[in-house]
């Protein structure tokens, strides 16, 4: 438990405050942003930075030439405030001066010393680094002797501290509750967007910067002889667009031929945009042998509950059609969706005029089930009847050895 002193004792809402590390430590490990507070020639600052915890001292990065960096030199360091809030609501009360908001705050005092020795500030960096994705210092370039020399730590051991949290409801007065107006509260969270690469990334999105979710909608890297299936980013743009610069195959997909690489990048990142929403699972397909990127398919129209998921938003650049990569593409996939995700059922949509892919669906091993009439719109305005395909668990162990056989 952390010092009770006068700077940290609440003198309102006294049962939201805390003191201890089990309160306050989460907090700072979440938070990625801090505000250092100091006095300088008699004049408060307060500054906005980055901080890791390690142990119970928290580190505050700054430049060398900063202000609280030189004042933290003298022998007695900086008296410093810092403070981390975590906003999780809103809350509407019926009567204005209930409005309130629920958060999760640390306020600590102390005096914060510069970390100079070398091993010490390499330690924190790296710290530092890693709180933005596990393993990330070990996926980057660490710093040169000068970019270290540039860079300050502040040391705030952490002694005087208090966590304050307000969680729950509205608290009008009893008068109130008659009032005729909405009340309650808006919950308020910090999630991550579709990650954007830098021009010239070749490398794949890191896991750390995939959410953590059901299998079902994680995009593993399955490796086949012929192909590859991994998960889609926006490094493979280019390599989409060009394997894939064809009319024909263009003719039953549900976007226009893309004219340039943005239009490309637009059905790549819409793609990525619905697996963050959990709609869809996308792959890129490649080439096992040259690594050339060749096409993409996923995962869609997920039934958890009964185990149900579709394969589609397949293209393939046409030097691979009628080889090996269709069939072990799907053969990947389906045993990802019955063996190792445990599917009752797999389905295909296909456009009714397309009896290309009806034909191939149908070697797969699926059944016609019906036709889905008026079902999407194409992308002329028209709308279109849907060839409906399926293959349930009782289907697969037959049409899993009839695939392995014709790739065989």
């Amino acid at each position: 438990m952390y010092l009770k002193t006068p700077r940290t004792t609440a003198l309102r809402a006294r049962d939201r405050i805390a003191y201890d590390a089990d309160v306050v430590h989460p907090i700072l490990d979440e938070a990625h942003v801090c505000h250092l507070g100091f006095v300088v020639d008699g004049e408060p600052r307060v500054l906005p930075t980055l901080h890791v915890r390690i142990g119970d001292t928290l580190y505050v990065h700054g430049s060398t030439g900063s202000r609280p960096l030189l004042a933290a030199r003298g022998p007695e360091g900086l008296p410093v405030c810092v403070t981390v809030t975590l906003l999780d609501g809103l809350v509407y009360a019926r009567s204005q001066f209930e409005h309130s908001a629920n958060y999760r705050s640390v306020v600590a005092h102390g005096a914060a010393r510069p970390v100079t020795d070398e091993a010490d500030k390499l330690r924190v960096l790296t710290a530092l680094v890693d709180k933005v994705g596990a393993g990330r210092a070990a996926d980057s370039r660490p710093p040169t002797e000068k970019e270290l020399a540039q860079t300050a730590l502040l040391a705030l051991p952490l002694r005087e501290v208090s966590a304050k949290v307000r969680t729950g409801g509205v608290i009008d007065e009893p008068e109130d509750y008659t009032l005729p107006y909405w009340a309650g509260v808006l919950p308020l969270r910090l999630t991550p967007g579709v990650p954007q690469p830098d021009a010239g990334v070749t490398a794949p999105l890191p896991p750390y910067l995939r959410p953590v979710r059901s299998p079902w909608l994680e995009p593993a890297t399955m490796p086949g002889r012929h192909v590859t299936l991994e998960p889609l980013d926006l490094s493979h743009v280019d390599g989409l667009f060009a394997a894939t610069a064809d009319d024909e195959l263009w003719s039953w997909l549900s976007h226009r031929r893309p004219a340039d690489r943005d239009g490309m990048a637009a059905i790549v990142g819409g793609a990525l945009e619905a697996w963050h929403a959990g709609t869809r699972v996308p792959w890129v397909q490649r080439d096992s042998t040259t690594g050339e990127v060749i096409g993409t398919t996923s995962f869609y129209a997920f039934d958890l509950v009964n185990r149900s998921v579709a394969i589609g938003h397949t293209f393939i650049g046409r030097p691979w059609w009628r080889s090996g990569v269709n069939t072990e593409s799907k053969l990947l996939l389906l045993s990802r969706a019955f063996d190792t995700l445990g599917a009752e059922r797999v389905e295909w949509h296909t456009d009714i005029r397309n009896e290309r892919s009806q034909r191939a669906i149908e070697r797969l091993g699926a059944s016609r089930e019906g036709i889905l009439r008026r079902h999407r719109q194409r992308p002329d305005g028209s709308w279109r009847d849907t060839a409906l395909y399926a293959m349930t668990a009782d289907d697969w162990p037959a049409a899993r050895e009839r695939l392995a056989s014709r790739l065989t």
